[in-house]
């Protein structure tokens, strides 16, 4: 999830920042992946655009394509033509997918009262950085894995991004609403994961089981409809009738985006609320693409606000930005992001937090880095958050990242025809042809559809 202060088109307007300026030397799979990027990116309009996209575009390309024709061998080359019609990079997203689910439920079952969220998050990245850190080590071709999202944990009105520095105090208490927000990369292949639970025992009743079935249900009806052919206006508009369902909203600027290797935030997305001051380019999804879906449902006014802009910790370099910093301090931090995480976004609690509280300044008001920052909603309202990173297979969607819910027990119910059908649908392709089906082995997952009882749609995946 990406937002950018409370418009989603800023975050449009700053698409064309997502990678990191070329003044480092990066691996050639990397630099080819922001190449590939930035030749995709079109800019919406001059209203979303604050400054020349075509002027910075032209820079950054002859600043990096002259390393990429010199470094890249031709196995480089031909790897960067790779998509999900290869079993090597379908392996290595199952791979990042596989660590991520796994931190998650690490996570989460530390997930205790008085316990330290800094903890918690640091907990999570350490998991994804040690299992991805044991993966490809013998191979001749350097592989880039690790975290491509900090772990975040956002209690209760806090919709995402709350992952504090090591000094913060803030712990968990019980009858906490949770959302943890994780993505692990193999060699730069994402998979993303957000999950939302509330700190108790026994099932969750009343408005907070109506809100986490909201945000399950709008997944599960997007699962379906980010297929092929579709578009993505049409997933926006159902994600937002079924949250209307449970008397809830979707929040505001929320977008879904397509993935690509070493690109978090690609070009092709789907917001999820429209209105007349945001919208995105119709676009229809295809065979062999990969999306990071992204639902976030609130009790409240689903217009959330930046309260704290210090409590932003989370940045990620913007591509077409150059100024030599001032102070020392700051040109430190600079370069050690720069060397550190040249592309995927990162949590300043890697950075030395004194240097950093001061360097990372300097960085902002320059727009060297891209924030993410800590939104919120009203004080009492509840807020879900369901992510999860699915694979457009010839064969079907294939959803890679998921955790079971809790027992939920809410107080509305799906009654609504079309819904009902979205959530009917399957989400593998019928094979042609009248050849025998296979026989089922036991626990296989249905292909046809989810049941309307929140339980077994929670279980499913």
């Amino acid at each position: 999830m990406r937002r950018e202060g409370n418009l989603a088109v800023h975050k449009l307007a700053s698409m064309a920042q997502t990678l990191p300026y070329h003044d480092f030397a990066l691996s050639p799979a990397v630099l080819e992946s922001q190449h590939r990027f930035i030749a995709d990116v079109k800019p919406l309009s001059s209203s979303c655009c604050p400054r020349s996209f075509s002027s910075a575009k032209p820079h950054f390309i002859n600043s990096i394509l002259p390393q990429i024709a010199f470094n890249m061998s031709d196995e480089e080359r031909e790897e960067r033509e790779l998509d999900l019609s290869s079993p090597e990079v379908v392996t290595k997203y199952k791979s990042a997918a596989e660590i991520v689910n796994k931190a998650l439920q690490l996570v989460l079952s530390k997930c205790k009262p008085k316990t330290k969220i800094v903890d918690l998050c640091e907990e999570g990245d350490r998991f994804i950085r040690e299992q991805s850190g044991n993966m490809y080590k013998n191979v001749k071709r350097k592989i880039e894995r690790g975290v491509a999202f900090p772990t975040c944990i956002s209690v209760n009105n806090t919709v995402c991004h709350f992952s504090p520095l090591a000094s913060d105090e803030t712990v968990l208490d019980d009858g906490d609403m949770i959302k943890i927000d994780m993505g692990c990369h193999i060699d730069g292949f994402i998979a993303v994961v957000a999950h939302t639970h509330l700190i108790q025992e026994g099932p969750v009743t009343g408005r907070a089981a109506d809100v986490i079935a909201a945000a399950n249900t709008a997944a599960e009806v997007a699962l379906r409809l980010v297929r092929p052919g579709k578009m993505n206006k049409d997933v926006g508009e159902a994600i937002q009738k079924v949250a209307s369902a449970y008397d809830c909203k979707i929040v505001e600027g929320v977008l879904s985006h397509q993935m690509k290797q070493f690109v978090i935030d690609g070009n092709k997305v789907v917001l999820s609320v429209s209105g007349p001051d945001t919208r995105v380019d119709d676009a229809e999804f295809e065979e062999n693409e990969v999306y990071s879906i992204d639902i976030v449902t609130s009790t409240g006014e689903g217009k959330p606000k930046l309260l704290d802009e210090r409590q932003t910790t989370i940045y990620k370099r913007a591509v077409d930005k150059n100024y030599h910093l001032k102070m020392k301090t700051s040109r430190f931090i600079f370069s050690e992001i720069s060397q550190k995480f040249p592309i995927m976004p990162f949590s300043a609690r890697a950075l030395e937090e004194k240097r950093a509280r001061l360097g990372l300044v300097e960085c902002m008001n320059h727009d060297l880095l891209q924030p993410y920052p800590v939104l919120h909603e009203k004080p009492g309202d509840l807020v879900a958050h369901i992510k999860f990173t699915v694979l457009l297979m010839p064969n079907g969607s294939d959803r890679i990242t998921s955790h079971p819910l809790q027992e939920l027990q809410p107080t509305k119910t799906i009654d609504d025809p079309e819904i009902k059908a979205w959530l009917a649908l399957g989400t593998k392709t019928k094979k042609k042809g009248g050849g025998k089906k296979k026989k089922g082995k036991k626990g296989d997952k249905p292909e046809d559809g989810v049941d309307l009882e929140m339980n077994e749609a929670a279980n499913e995946d």
